[in-house]
């Protein structure tokens, strides 16, 4: 459970979640940790990387490829399909 709470700390200290004191005693511990100390840099980096990127760009290709794979794990998936309209009653309207 402890070791849990570490872990979401250092996740939160990565993404810049954390309140101030709270980063301040993260920075205290990892001084005397330098495992902590490797950890938490080597996170906030690479979440800092991240957020300089560019968004991927999630085309229709993209999409059947993804489906295609989760067909290929064995899941079953009907992707949701707009009922024709031709199968729908025209109700006059009161006026």
């Amino acid at each position: 459970m402890k070791n849990e709470l570490y872990q979401k700390l250092v996740d939160m200290y990565a993404g810049r979640e954390l309140p101030a004191e709270l980063e301040i005693e993260m920075n205290t511990a990892a001084s005397n940790d330098p495992e902590l100390d490797r950890e938490m840099m080597t996170l906030r980096s690479t979440v800092d990387t991240l957020h300089t990127l560019d968004d991927p760009e999630f085309t229709e290709e993209s999409y059947h490829r993804i489906l295609m794979k989760l067909y290929a794990r064995g899941a079953e998936i009907e992707p949701q399909v707009p009922a024709s309209s031709h199968f729908q009653y025209h109700l006059p309207l009161q006026g």
